[in-house]
């Protein structure tokens, strides 16, 4: 795929980018270095940092743009719902894997 903008420009970007990304990692390192303890109200924001990047990593690939409701019956979206059900009433990790793999392997033998 070709763009209209150069290598310089493509390079920059990236090269921002790194720099941005560096800059407020670095950030959390320096301050939480200089505080003692996290503030409780920081604490309990941050406890939702994993589940939050998780749902961005994911939610893509269960509902793409082009998604209409009859594209609902897809392979994926079975297992990923089977993974849901699994995980909201055991709360473990393996059974959810595992329901995902069972849930997505027989919606696409059998759809």
């Amino acid at each position: 795929m070709t763009t209209g903008y150069g290598p310089l420009s493509v390079w920059a970007v990236i090269v921002v980018g790194g720099l941005a990304t560096f800059a407020i990692r670095l950030s959390f390192i320096h301050l939480f270095g200089r505080v003692d303890e996290v503030p409780s109200p920081l604490r309990r924001a941050l406890a939702y940092v994993p589940a939050a990047v998780l749902a961005a990593l994911v939610a893509p690939d269960f509902a793409p743009a082009t998604a209409t409701p009859a594209a609902l019956l897809t392979p994926e979206i079975v297992g990923g719902a089977a993974a849901v059900a699994v995980a909201w009433r055991t709360e473990d990790v393996l059974w959810t894997v595992a329901a995902g793999m069972v849930g997505l392997h027989l919606a696409r033998f059998l759809l």
